[in-house]
């Protein structure tokens, strides 16, 4: 086994890979900086939205300006993106 840590253009990025007996690799975990930022990206978006929308009045306007807390963080285009339901679990 062996794991790796470096400091990415996104963040702290974490892997972690497993190997078989003739070395080919056979199990891979990534932490990326999006789950690194993930508490923090929570609090901004919830600040930012508290801060923005008033009597529960959303626009598009508003919405970008709430989703740019999100943003800032440049998140992975998964994350970004969502994931697809039934494919690997955002831990």
């Amino acid at each position: 086994m062996g794991v790796g840590i470096v400091e990415a253009p996104r963040g702290t990025l974490i892997h972690q890979y497993e190997t078989d007996e003739r070395g080919l690799i056979r199990k891979v975990n990534l932490v990326v900086a999006t789950t690194n930022n993930s508490a923090r990206i929570a609090m901004s978006v919830d600040k930012a939205a508290k801060n923005l929308i008033k009597e529960g009045k959303v626009n598009d306007g508003l919405l970008n300006m709430v989703e740019m807390a999100f943003r800032a963080y440049d998140p992975c285009f998964g994350c970004a993106t969502h994931t697809l339901p039934g494919e690997m679990p955002l831990v």
